[in-house]
Parts: C-alpha cells; sequence; structure tokens
C-alpha cells in the first residue's frame, strides 16, 4: 500500500497554532511555562511551539530538549540510536510547567521514558503532553493534553512525520509498516 498523505504543511501550521492557545490557555498565560522536547521531530516541533507562544503571549518562553534514551524499557529488544544532548533552559524546570512535545503518540512507551528522564533533573509543578499526532494503540495509561490531529492507524501501519526543518518537506503519511525482520 503506497504511503497516504493525511497533513500537509498548512495542516500542520494550524494544528501547531491551536495547540500553542491551548497551552496558553491551559496555563493561564505564558508565566512559568517550559516547552521540552523529545528528539528528533519532537524538539524542531518544540521551537516551533515556543515561537508561537512568544508571539502569542509576547513573552519569552523557555525551550528546550528532553532525550529519553537511557530511560527507555526496550534498549534491549531496538537496537540504540545515539543519545542526543538534553537542553535545560536556564531556570531549569524545578516549580514550573513543563510541556513534553512529541510528534506521534503511539504506546506511550517514550512517554513514560520522558517522564523518568524529567524526574532526574528536577521536580516540575506540572507535566503536560503536546503531540502532533496520536495515533492510539496505548500500552501504558498515558493520553495527551494537546492534540494536532487524531490518527487512528492500524498496527501494521507507520506515521510518518517530515518537517522541513528536519527532511527539506513537510507533510505526515500514513503508509503500511515493513514486514518485522524485513530489512533489519
Amino acid at each position: 500500500m503506497p504511503a497516504r498523505t493525511v497533513l500537509q504543511q498548512a495542516d500542520i501550521s494550524r494544528a501547531m497554532t491551536r495547540i500553542a492557545h491551548e497551552i496558553l490557555e491551559s496555563n493561564r498565560g505564558p508565566d512559568d511555562l517550559v516547552i521540552l522536547g523529545i528528539p528528533t521531530r519532537g524538539v524542531t516541533l518544540a521551537g516551533r511551539l515556543g515561537s508561537l507562544l512568544a508571539d502569542f503571549s509576547g513573552a519569552p518562553i523557555a525551550v528546550g530538549s528532553l532525550d529519553v534514551t537511557m530511560f527507555r524499557d526496550d534498549l534491549r529488544r531496538n537496537p540504540t540510536r545515539a543519545p542526543s544532548p538534553t537542553r535545560v533552559p536556564p531556570g531549569g524546570i524545578d516549580g514550573r510547567t513543563v510541556v513534553l512535545v512529541d510528534d506521534v503518540l503511539y504506546s506511550g512507551r517514550t512517554i513514560r521514558a520522558a517522564l523518568d528522564a524529567l524526574g532526574a533533573i528536577g521536580r516540575p509543578a506540572v507535566v503536560r503532553l503536546a503531540a502532533l499526532v496520536d495515533r492510539g494503540h496505548r500500552e501504558l495509561p498515558i493520553r495527551p493534553d494537546f492534540v494536532g490531529k487524531n490518527l487512528p492507524s492500524a498496527q501494521n501501519e507507520r506515521i510518518n512525520v517530515h518537517l522541513v526543518e528536519n527532511d527539506g518537506d513537510e507533510y505526515v503519511a500514513i503508509e503500511e509498516a515493513p514486514a518485522r525482520g524485513a530489512g533489519e
């Protein structure tokens, strides 16, 4: 089955704008907000969100990244990718509202690892989750607070997010995942 594009660049921009407004409304403004992206595309989306939030609120927004590689529970099963740096903004996360940002929410395991990684660097007052795409199939009781698009999908499908900064083009597509063992 060929890839099916489900979001274009304009759709992604609208979703990010809506998420930014929802974050500001939920937080009652920009005070004490920290936006942390989960590598790789979550970091890009966090940067975009930080810019939108700053534009809408007129206040600077702390943006950073949170590598979860060493906190994952599947390191033995999956080949490890090289860890990315964790960049905590000045002022840290203690007592602040942290919004974790990821491109696709699937099983919830990456977010569980992110919560463990957060605990290793500080104690936020509140942790929220923003995902560009929620595809369902949760294995853990984790739910996003802010979602760009709910895309129910079959487990044999893959959601591919392409962002200009990472990939040179911008869209979200659903395609059939390769069979296990193929190409590994």
